[in-house]
């Protein structure tokens, strides 16, 4: 628990932005003018900016996005109130009510003994509140296909409906894999049914993500990794080629391979 200055101090910084909020919002022209709609693609904005300095481990850059989320917050807070919908002080104690409601083996009498336990009490408990008709009927509709997959497989974990051993998670691998290779066998030429080839390419993709959450992979994070890995392993192999005089589009792939071998050694 924090010491009593150091409340203090959090309150006092707490409400510190909340007075410089309204100040903007009564005297700034850009800010007088936003709305929630118009916040909405500049909060998904940050929080890829926050995405991104996780995954670059950079601790004042996370502080620095984790401020303008904050701000967000209470921007949206702010406007709630002039709408007479919502303040920052429903927000919060919104959240807290809701913190406490599935937390019941911290504030009831729930046994909950390890991290799964707490996971499936508290998608009961979401499940009870928002009365969907479904398990899945939380998950939004907008999210990546990649992020969704992976909350539709933990929701459906969190009342049962999951694999016992990650064999079984692997054999399902290996068997979307043979499903996606009947229909796109790469070494036939003839034409390919793409509906089906694209259904069953899903299918192996979904297999895969379940098998990374089984085994505690974030295939997220480990996709993006990747990418970022690739990012750096290319653009060495766009300066090599500059520095050398040339220029890729008039390079072969053999010439390419060797300055991408180069990146790998250099360890990017």
């Amino acid at each position: 628990m924090p010491r009593l200055s150091e409340r203090k101090d959090q309150l006092a910084a707490f409400d510190r932005l909340l007075t410089i909020m309204d100040e903007l919002r009564e005297q700034c022209p850009w800010d007088k003018k936003q709305t929630i709609e118009s916040l909405r693609h500049l909060t998904i904005e940050e929080t890829f900016e926050l995405s991104d300095a996780i995954l670059e481990n950079d601790l004042n850059e996370i502080k620095k996005e984790l401020g303008d989320i904050l701000l967000h917050i209470v921007f949206y807070a702010r406007i709630g109130s002039e709408k007479g919908a919502f303040d920052i002080t429903s927000v919060i104690d919104s959240l807290c009510e809701k913190l406490i409601r599935r937390h019941p083996h911290i504030y009831g009498d729930t046994v909950a003994e390890d991290e799964n336990a707490v996971k499936e009490n508290w998608e009961k408990i979401k499940l009870k509140e928002k009365g969907n008709t479904s398990v899945l009927g939380g998950v939004p509709r907008s999210l990546p296909a990649l992020i969704k997959a992976m909350r539709i497989q933990e929701k459906a974990r969190g009342v049962g409906f999951d694999w016992e051993e990650k064999h079984q998670v692997w054999e399902k691998v290996e068997e979307e894999m043979q499903e996606f290779k009947s229909e796109f066998n790469a070494a036939d030429e003839s034409e390919i049914d793409k509906e089906k080839a694209t259904a069953e390419f899903g299918d192996l993709l979904f297999s895969l993500i379940n098998y990374a959450r089984f085994i505690d992979i974030n295939p997220e994070e480990a996709l993006e990794k990747t990418n970022l890995k690739f990012i750096r392993r290319f653009q060495h192999l766009e300066r090599s080629a500059k520095e050398s005089g040339k220029k890729l589009e008039d390079m072969s792939l053999a010439e390419m391979d060797i300055f991408w071998e180069e990146a790998k050694k250099l360890g990017s």
